[in-house]
């Protein structure tokens, strides 16, 4: 009976020595954790938190603060990739303002000054002034465009619209100017009408957007061009050029918001970086795509995506 009661009291020792231990690794183990967190915050580095424990408690804990760490290091790149956007925004702000604003100042001193200026002067400058004005007041409009959809504060109501007759609208709008500067063009849509789910407003200011991109950017290869197609599920718009083209390392980027085309096809065409992030952000409103392919002097192609109709 002795020799059971001392080995029963060896044994609850045993346990407690071992609970003990365990718990002082436990203890350890979260001090470390919580020190090796606090590093990794503090100097916002990648790093995860590797402790080896068969605590399935604690290995949940450790996949649960890795996570927040990912999450974390994913908000940062956002935060730093939103923060260069904003610096590069404010440069292309300042610059799209100060040309305009500089050309009407000059303009406003020479009335002012000069007051021997013919009527035919004074008219050619107040002309300009208001051309240069409303260049100015169609930047703030595309900022202030931008803000809204990305708000969600836009009326954009959905319907059946027929593609076939918008994309006739909008190339017919450009063909007096495309054919005085000698380019061809290239049309090639269905005599069959298609419907697609969208709206007629929105679809007219992507194919303005990248009908103007092809013939501000694609001028050099002496043609432009728009393709209607469509499968069992979706229509697409292919409005195309064969100029300069977009090079692959552009490709990724020219969706985003003040992402400038300058960068990547032509430094004498300047703006504000945002037509094409407008219509992506307008393309994916009627719930559609749009992508980009481009081989320099061959062809660059955007393709706009959207939901076919068929009642």
């Amino acid at each position: 009976m002795i020799i059971f009661l001392l080995l029963m009291i060896v044994l609850l020792v045993g346990i407690i020595i071992f609970q003990i231990r365990v718990k002082k690794q436990h203890n350890a183990s979260i001090q470390y954790m919580h020190q090796k967190l606090q590093a990794i915050i503090n100097e916002q580095s990648s790093e995860k938190i590797l402790v080896p424990t068969a605590n399935q408690e604690l290995q949940q804990l450790l996949i649960a603060m890795n996570a927040l760490l990912d999450h974390n290091q994913r908000v940062l790149a956002t935060h730093r990739k939103m923060e260069s956007s904003m610096k590069k925004m404010l440069a292309n702000i300042s610059h799209d303002l100060k040309t305009p604003l500089t050309v009407v100042l000059g303009y406003t001193e020479m009335l002012q000054l000069k007051q021997s200026l013919s009527e035919e002067e004074q008219r050619r400058l107040l002309k300009g002034v208001h051309s240069k004005s409303l260049e100015v007041l169609k930047i703030i409009h595309t900022f202030f465009d931008l803000a809204k959809l990305e708000a969600g504060d836009t009326d954009y109501p959905m319907t059946k619209i027929n593609v076939n007759e918008i994309c006739r609208k909008n190339i017919l709008s450009f063909y007096d100017m495309v054919t005085s500067m000698g380019l061809e063009i290239d049309i090639a849509i269905p005599e069959m009408s298609v419907y697609a789910f969208g709206n007629e407003e929105a679809l007219d200011r992507v194919l303005n957007n990248l009908l103007s991109n092809a013939v501000a950017y694609g001028a050099a290869g002496n043609i432009i061009g728009l393709t209607v197609r469509n499968d069992d599920t979706n229509i697409f718009i292919d409005v195309w050029d064969r100029g300069k083209g977009i090079d692959e390392y552009h490709i990724d980027n020219v969706f985003e918001r003040m992402y400038t085309l300058e960068d990547s096809r032509n430094k004498s065409f300047q703006g504000s970086g945002l037509g094409l992030t407008i219509t992506k952000r307008l393309v994916e409103l009627m719930g559609g795509s749009i992508q980009l392919s481009s081989i320099p002097y061959e062809k660059t192609i955007f393709t706009v995506s959207l939901k076919r109709m068929t009642y």
